[in-house]
């Protein structure tokens, strides 16, 4: 696999959003800005509750199929290459982590095999469209931690996502639950989410080395960042963090991120989180708490690290 300096690129899109000129003028400034060559495009998928069987895509809070299909090829136009991670969210604001049913069936209650049915045609959905649109890589979900002990249903999903797509597949767990998957025998790129506190990566770059050398396959950040306020880079996977805006903070995230994962020959890249589909001015930038890197002293050490994985790597 090569290296990946990649970008999660305006998740959760919108129905519209990703047809917009800001859009395309923001992807515009991915590129220039970042030395990044890859991006995550994030297919929302809602269902009501952690406990509703069914996944919806076609709603208003997703974007359409012509509009993905179309920005896909505007970004490999830019010499972007593309991964697909179609992601089910909980409307009621729960996270998806949190999506779990009862192991054994029971009259009345919902079930394991209606979520597995729904979610798997949510999944070959985008399957096709990242195989006709030539992506280079299809992610099977995100932080899923509940549902990952389905082993069963979970090796049958990805073998049905290998009938129609390709490309490289992997699946995005959650951070500190590398070591939990059994399965990462069935794809082809073990990921995680890369949300660890900044005293903190060589203890846990240790741990998930054990993982990635038992089952011998490639490994990337498929989710990675912090945000620019106090604190966060502690806890960086909270995004409830409260304080003042920490721009310092956050770029000395980074910096102890790619400085530790650097050693590591076994780390195979990043997609950080994550740049937004309309750029902020200079000034509504710097005083932006959230994880996106625009303008912020952040972007400079990415970029610095893109640039320098790009000659190494």
């Amino acid at each position: 696999m090569d290296f990946i300096r990649g970008i999660t690129f305006a998740p959760f899109a919108r129905k519209g959003v990703l047809s917009k000129k800001d859009t395309k003028i923001s992807l515009d400034a991915l590129v220039e800005r970042t030395n990044a060559d890859f991006i995550v495009l994030v297919p929302n998928g809602i269902q009501r509750t952690p406990q509703s069987e069914t996944i919806d895509y076609k709603s208003d809070a997703t974007m359409t199929d012509d509009e993905l299909v179309a920005f896909i090829a505007y970004a490999k136009s830019k010499g972007l290459r593309v991964a697909l991670k179609p992601t089910a969210n909980c409307r009621n604001g729960t996270w998806r982590a949190h999506i779990n049913f009862f192991d054994e069936d029971v009259p009345c209650e919902p079930k394991w095999g209606n979520w597995f049915k729904s979610y798997t045609e949510f999944q070959l959905h985008y399957a096709e469209i990242a195989k006709r649109t030539g992506c280079e890589m299809f992610i099977a979900g995100c932080e899923m931690v509940q549902t990952e002990r389905r082993e069963t249903e979970w090796r049958k999903l990805i073998s049905d996502i290998r009938q129609v797509f390709n490309g490289l597949v992997s699946y995005n767990t959650d951070k500190y639950q590398e070591h939990n998957v059994k399965w990462w025998d069935a794809v082809d790129v073990i990921s995680s989410s890369g949300y660890y506190p900044v005293n903190d990566w060589e203890n846990q770059l240790d741990r998930i080395e054990k993982v990635v050398k038992k089952f011998n396959k490639p490994f990337f950040f498929a989710e990675c960042g912090c945000m620019s306020t106090e604190k966060s880079n502690l806890t960086p996977n909270d995004w409830s963090v409260q304080g003042n805006v920490d721009l310092k903070g956050q770029a000395e995230w980074y910096e102890a991120m790619f400085s530790s994962c650097e050693k590591r020959d076994w780390v195979n890249g990043f997609a950080t989180w994550d740049w937004g589909s309309k750029l902020l001015s200079r000034s509504k930038a710097l005083k932006d708490k959230g994880y996106r890197i625009y303008e912020k002293p952040a972007e400079k050490v990415v970029e610095k690290y893109y640039g320098r994985f790009k000659t190494n790597k």
